[in-house]
């Protein structure tokens, strides 16, 4: 099982952390053994944060070794597919083939998302469809030279891209919430359809707020609808997204855990909310809670560390305390 971190990028904009406190932390991941990846979440207008593609960018100059990648992209279908696939294909090159994209139709369906669709010109109905073109739009231009393509939003003829990413292929996620089809809820789309998509079409899988259980019916369906369309899916990846807070006080970590999160995501959020997403309590606690997901085929977790307090102590008690013990 690896493990990464999650950047936490709004935290700029809330005065939390300053931008350099971000790539310390991402210069931290890249010295310790126990870890393997840099994550940072993303949008455009929905929230206030530092810019996912640069924040990358920054991380890649300053890395040799791990994995970068956004949790996840949901300004994807509102970005030009031919501008991002230059600018995801030079990240590729500057960080030597370390990149995984990780995209998703963002959602929400508040006032603010609403508004930042309009304000790009895509209607919030578009976005599902706009995300899967953009993803073939950018696997044409990663592999193809000069040849046109005719999508249903996006055409073109006579372009060739270059430079193209160093991995071939370059890999491209995609991310859903797996709690609804783990708790036999269904989304306007379908949880069944999400995953299904994940199966044809992605190199990987991103979800997150489901406990092992669901974790693991969730990527048993995913490698069942692989299979069934003729993927290698011994080349399939996964990963949580989730947040982590140790403390002997379990209570203290849980109350610390959502204050952080109330104000990060501007919520009110119930203890089963939280706990949903957020590993907590003594190192002991910890530990036999990631194991449990290690055992339901959860093969790599970005922790965002989620405390209103020292987030080096909080790392370094992740680093030395928790990770280690879970194999």
């Amino acid at each position: 099982m690896n493990f990464g971190i999650t950047l936490s990028n709004r935290a700029v904009p809330l005065g939390l952390c300053s931008a350099r406190d971000l790539l310390a932390l991402a210069d931290a991941v890249e010295a310790c053994p126990a870890l393997d990846s840099v994550w940072c979440g993303d949008a455009l207008f929905v929230n206030r944060r530092l810019d996912a593609l640069t924040l990358l960018a920054a991380v890649a100059g300053r890395t040799e070794r791990v994995l970068l990648g956004p949790a996840c992209m949901g300004s994807f279908a509102l970005r030009n597919p031919l501008v991002f696939a230059y600018e995801w294909a030079s990240l590729d090159v500057l960080s030597n083939g370390r990149t995984r994209l990780v995209v998703c139709a963002g959602g929400g369906g508040s006032a603010a998302w609403q508004a930042e669709s309009a304000a790009l010109g895509i209607p919030p109905r578009e976005r599902r469809q706009r995300m899967i073109e953009n993803i073939r739009v950018l696997r044409h231009l990663w592999t193809k030279d000069d040849e046109p393509f005719l999508g249903q939003f996006t055409s073109f003829s006579n372009v060739t891209l270059e430079p193209k990413p160093i991995q071939s292929p370059c890999p491209i996620w995609l991310a859903t919430n797996a709690e609804r089809l783990a708790t036999g809820q269904a989304d306007s789309g379908g949880s069944e359809l999400a995953l299904t998509r994940v199966g044809q079409i992605a190199d990987g899988w991103m979800t997150h707020s489901l406990g092992p259980d669901g974790f693991k019916r969730s990527w048993d369906f995913i490698l069942r609808v692989g299979r069934e369309n003729g993927r290698d899916v011994s080349r399939f990846d996964n990963v949580l997204y989730h947040h982590v807070n140790v403390n002997a006080d379990k209570e203290a970590a849980l109350a610390d855990s959502k204050k952080f999160l109330d104000l990060y995501y501007a919520a009110d959020y119930s203890k089963a909310r939280i706990e949903s997403w957020l590993t907590y309590g003594s190192p002991r606690q910890c530990v036999e809670h990631i194991k449990r997901f290690n055992a339901a085929g959860c093969r790599r977790i970005t922790f965002r560390i989620c405390t209103m307090g020292d987030v080096m102590e909080q790392f370094r008690r992740l680093v030395e305390e928790v990770l280690p013990y879970v194999d």
